[in-house]
């Protein structure tokens, strides 16, 4: 027997099991942290890399001056829970039926169709199961994933975050929730009910530092910050209300004080990152759900959306168009302004980029890696187009034209949708000046270019209307599958 071969095998086993675990570092090394922060129901002009003069947002304003703000950021819907939807899967949301927030009983057709998307009628509604989330993804990558604030996408057990995705889990599951303790308002630690005494932004904020300060430089992490603020029910804590105490507009006021409690929570959250030293290689995005309800038929919170027109729930830019930043000071410049449109579903495949993922060969990601584009190493738009569907409303911009019909309350008017409208976004950024009786061959082929887009949608899965609209929407959509065979023009992207 060879002794001195036996005395070496422990160093031999020593040696590769170092080799195995410098190889995992390295690899963990790679792939950056992510974290995406959402704020609820702001106001385009609401920041002060925006202009705002009455609310400062210092960290917020921060961590646009440390990466790349995208001046013409949209999202898909105009509404809280679509947006969450196209958000976590980085598909348009009417691609499965998720066009409106959770909400009444569906009818006999909408029912069929859930049964399609994979939903358990017992269980109720939410995002649907047919769809993979950017958590359940990077989960798959051996990400540490959470998610803190906000979820609305469903109650019920199979749409609940933890099985979407997300090993960790603290926040309220409906769309709305009481800031102050009590009020029968339920908080959720994982499933478990817990009483939370402090201010809800601040706890939020709390949770999000707690979690980073669990993190290390050995296991990347994904971590969802999804804030209710600025969203209705209008509460702010004394010492905030206080420091507005000039802004005499009650509601105002309250608005400023809960936007500057966001701020604060982010300003943690940013400072968490740079005391542990993971700051340079985390990916920071920050959007809001959508624009600012200043509908007086919306739940109003005293936001302000200039110099856009229209409001949340409106397919105009004051509706969809929404403060956009990116930050990874690793990869990404500082201070960089970026003006071509991005999308919030675009966030998922610059992710999945920038670790070295692949999506599903047979996943449809209507998003695209912006990372080349933030770069400057691709020129021109990311998107031939975007596109919006929201009940009767609807949108499509290709470059700097955007035709759109609308909720005709901003009209002062009654009914679904105004008839459709073209505007020049390079010229008149406040849709003020309708151009349709002067492009009307323009006007036609956006139309067409987002007949043959809704081609590839579903009809809503719950929501507006009945079994008559739906009849309608399907006849639609099969004419304009129609029409695009007969073309032969792929679906827009």
């Amino acid at each position: 027997m060879n002794l001195a071969r036996i005395d070496l095998l422990p160093f031999a086993i020593f040696m590769a099991c170092s080799v195995i675990f410098a190889i995992v570092q390295v690899a963990a090394a790679d792939k950056p942290n992510v974290v995406v922060i959402v704020g609820d129901d702001m106001g385009y002009a609401d920041i002060g890399v925006h202009g705002c003069k009455d609310i400062p947002t210092p960290n917020i304003d921060a961590l646009a001056a440390g990466g790349v703000r995208c001046t013409n950021g949209y999202v898909s819907g105009p509404y809280c829970s679509p947006t969450r939807a196209g958000l976590l899967t980085g598909r348009y949301q009417t691609r499965f039926g998720h066009e409106f927030n959770p909400g009444p009983a569906p009818g006999k057709v909408q029912r069929k169709q859930q049964r399609q998307l994979g939903y358990d009628e017992k269980a109720g509604i939410g995002l649907p199961l047919s769809e993979t989330t950017i958590a359940d993804r990077l989960k798959s990558a051996d990400y540490a994933t959470a998610l803190v604030g906000k979820w609305h996408l469903g109650h019920a057990d199979p749409y609940h975050p933890l099985r979407r995705g997300f090993d960790e889990y603290f926040g309220f599951l409906g769309g709305a929730h009481s800031y102050f303790p009590g009020n029968d308002a339920r908080i959720f630690r994982g499933e478990e009910p817990v009483e939370e005494n402090e201010y809800l932004t601040d706890a939020f904020g709390r949770e999000a530092v707690a979690f980073l300060e669990r993190q290390t430089a050995n296991r990347p992490f994904f971590l969802c910050l999804s804030f209710n603020a600025v969203h209705t029910p209008m509460h702010a804590d004394e010492a905030r209300l206080e420091k507005f105490k000039s802004i005499r507009d009650e509601k105002r006021r309250t608005y400023a004080a809960m936007m500057s409690a966001m701020d604060d929570a982010i300003g943690a959250v940013l400072a968490k990152l740079q005391e542990k030293k993971l700051d340079d290689n985390t990916m920071v995005f920050f959007i809001s759900d959508n624009g600012g309800p200043s509908l007086s038929t919306t739940t109003v919170n005293g936001s302000i959306n200039r110099p856009l027109r229209g409001s949340k729930r409106t397919t105009l830019e004051g509706g969809i168009r929404v403060p956009f930043l990116v930050k990874w000071p690793a990869r990404l410049p500082t201070g960089k302004v970026y003006d071509q449109p991005v999308i919030q579903l675009d966030i998922l495949p610059t992710v999945l980029a920038a670790a070295g993922i692949e999506a599903d060969p047979d996943t449809r990601l209507d998003g695209v890696n912006m990372l080349p584009y933030l770069r400057g190493e691709s020129e021109g738009p990311p998107h031939d187009a975007l596109y919006w569907r929201f009940g009767q409303q609807m949108a499509i911009r290709q470059g700097d034209w955007k035709l759109v019909k609308y909720d005709p309350a901003v009209d002062g008017l009654k009914g679904k949708a105004t008839q459709a409208k073209l505007y020049n976004l390079a010229s008149d950024i406040g849709e003020s000046k309708n151009l349709i009786a002067e492009e009307p061959e323009r006007a036609k082929t956006l139309q067409a270019t987002w007949d043959r887009w809704n081609a590839s949608n579903m009809a809503a899965a719950w929501g507006d209307g009945g079994k008559g609209k739906k009849a309608k929407a399907r006849k639609q959509q099969r004419q304009a599958a129609a029409r695009r065979a007969a073309e032969k023009i792929p679906d827009g992207n």
